[in-house]
């Protein structure tokens, strides 16, 4: 257990690899006097939902997902069991790779607060890496758990048609205005300077973007295969199946924006 706070505590699920880093995040958000929050209770893991248990030492009122991908919310089920809390969240648009236990008891909407005992949680729904996706404000310490919006040390895969590229930069610049102190990532660790963190994802995207335009613009026509190696010639070769998941939904923001079209997987650029 790691404390972050007097009101946060991190546990970290014993579920390390490629994808999740060092695994994913379960937060621990309030008092245990007066109630505990749970922040993605991570896979279906027993022996990490006993050790959450364990270490909230108190009541868990709550049990909060930012998302429903497998695993980051699976271990709902198992810890609202044993606790009978609450669960909440939504059910994403497109079911493909989603957590198909998932239906909480109350389903979120965007700006609703949260008010469990000195902490007040505010939910901000922001699309693009799942359309389900939630961030949590802790507004008494200007703290976002960011579940896979953002993650600590790596960028992440944007996969359609749940996953929108459109979206993602347009949840990037709301969470760019909004007051912030610190990020808490679904996978990593803490991360200051928030705003910096937000621009530098939005330039990077832009960037990403524009070598999709140049590739396009090299070549004339071509498919997501053809593009990856020229698109992403920073990242492992291994990587690249992941790659082209969002590589597509660039292209398809560039379709979206009027700037490239395809044919039967061909892309091109428009004008």
């Amino acid at each position: 257990v790691v404390r972050l706070s007097d009101r946060v505590s991190r546990l970290t699920a014993p579920n390390p690899g490629m994808m999740t880093g060092p695994g994913t995040n379960t937060y621990l958000v309030g008092d245990a006097s007066t109630g505990i929050a749970v922040i993605d209770p991570g896979p279906a893991d027993v022996s990490h939902v006993a050790r959450i248990v364990e270490a909230a030492a108190g009541p868990i009122r709550w049990i909060l997902c930012t998302h429903t991908h497998m695993d980051h919310s699976p271990g709902a089920v198992l810890l609202r069991e044993r606790t009978r809390a609450t669960t909440y969240g939504m059910v994403a648009l497109h079911s493909a790779g989603q957590d198909p236990t998932f239906a909480p008891d109350h389903s979120v909407v965007e700006g609703e607060r949260l008010a469990l005992a000195s902490v007040t949680l505010r939910a901000l729904h922001t699309p693009g890496h799942a359309s389900n996706q939630f961030c949590y404000l802790l507004e008494e310490e200007r703290l976002l758990f960011t579940g896979d919006h953002i993650m600590q040390g790596s960028t992440v895969v944007i996969n359609p048609p749940d996953g929108d590229m459109s979206a993602y930069f347009a949840s990037l610049e709301r969470l760019y205005k909004e007051d912030l102190d610190w990020l808490a990532p679904g996978h990593g660790f803490l991360m200051a300077r928030p705003h910096e963190m937000v621009e530098r994802l939005i330039v990077h995207r832009r960037n990403r973007e524009n070598k999709v335009v140049n590739a396009l613009r090299a070549i004339g026509r071509g498919t997501v295969e053809a593009l990856v190696t020229t698109v992403y010639d920073d990242t492992p070769q291994r990587l690249h199946p992941m790659a082209m998941r969002s590589l597509l939904a660039h292209l398809l923001k560039l379709q979206v924006d009027g700037r490239a079209s395809q044919d039967e997987g061909m892309w091109r650029l428009v004008g």
